[in-house]
């Protein structure tokens, strides 16, 4: 039984693939060239990609897609649709408008932003299931799947990893990270650091014991704009076109698919703290870490036991 770790540098984050079992190298490769195919599709920054082809031909004619795109489209839209939801798929044009995390950044004036929350609507992306076709309402309007692309792609190559009869095996898109069977080091659960959002990169304010399952954490510190003595982070409501605000500053989803992770970090995340571990609570099989901007840390009932919180 081999065990084999690939590093890859891809869509603007570090990739890590870590798998037991035979012909592991190989798998890895394999796995490396799914990315760089969901990369051509998916990504939003190249002009290339089916992405952007939606952003230019879209709101002209409906316009065919991959299985997968149409599927992660779908699924984001519904999850847009849902009420009190701070995902939206259809907030490219507010992304572009602002720039954070770019050397373009800018805090756009009131009147560009008002223009613009006009294309926001997710209603106005009408799906053809049957001919998997994309149509935008609205000439304008972007789809962006930034914020559950990662969790999505992490699933499948994890489906292929134990499709192919891994034994153990790890999948870390830069932050999400989606485990199965036993730790290497631990031989047992995973102790997967969640990100101080007071500090750099790197360092941990908890670990959290999981097996077969997923980490996301999304918070107001991964990319922000200073203009003027204000800081405003990357996490946006389409309702008002600003960043969110809340006493959240980082939010982690823990369940069995990486997707759902993603969905939630950015579904709830404009609540307050209370509000999201009360709704976590509910929903079967999943678990949330929040940290507040005063440096609280508080976890549904499911990850008691579970998490070690480490001075922050």
């Amino acid at each position: 039984m081999t065990e084999y770790t690939k590093i890859i540098y891809l869509m603007g984050t570090k990739i890590s693939l870590y798998i037991k079992g035979e012909g592991g190298k190989s798998l890895t490769e394999k796995a490396e060239d799914m990315l760089i195919h969901y990369n051509e599709v998916f990504s939003a920054n190249s002009d290339h990609s089916q992405l952007a082809m939606l952003k230019k031909m879209a709101s002209l004619a409906p316009q065919r897609v991959d299985e997968e795109l149409y599927e992660l489209i779908k699924t984001g839209k519904k999850h847009s649709l849902r009420e009190n939801s701070f995902l939206n798929i259809a907030i490219g044009p507010l992304i572009k408008l602002w720039r954070i995390g770019f050397t373009e950044a800018r805090v756009p004036d009131k009147e560009s932003i008002e223009k613009v929350l006009e294309l926001l609507n997710p209603e106005n992306i009408q799906l053809d299931d049957e001919n998997k076709t994309v149509f935008l309402l609205k000439k304008g309007m972007e789809i962006d799947l930034g914020a559950i692309a990662k969790g999505y792609f992490a699933d499948k190559v994890m489906e292929f990893f134990k499709d192919h009869g891994a034994v153990s095996a790890m999948v870390d898109m830069g932050g999400n990270v989606l485990v199965f069977g036993e730790s290497p080091s631990e031989g047992g659960d995973w102790n997967v650091g969640i990100q101080n959002p007071f500090l750099p990169r790197g360092n941990a304010a908890a670990l959290v014991k999981i097996r077969d399952q997923s980490v996301v954490t999304s918070g107001i510190y991964e990319r922000v704009l200073e203009k003027e003595g204000s800081k405003y982070h990357h996490i946006f409501n389409s309702r008002t076109g600003y960043p969110i605000e809340s006493n959240i500053a980082s939010l982690t989803v823990i369940a069995d698919r990486s997707l759902d992770c993603d969905i939630y970090t950015t579904e709830l995340f404009g609540l307050d703290a209370a509000s999201i571990i009360r709704r976590v609570n509910k929903v079967k099989e999943m678990g949330a870490v929040v940290i507040t901007v005063d440096g609280k840390l508080a976890c549904t009932n499911n990850l008691t036991g579970r998490i070690q919180p480490l001075a922050m």
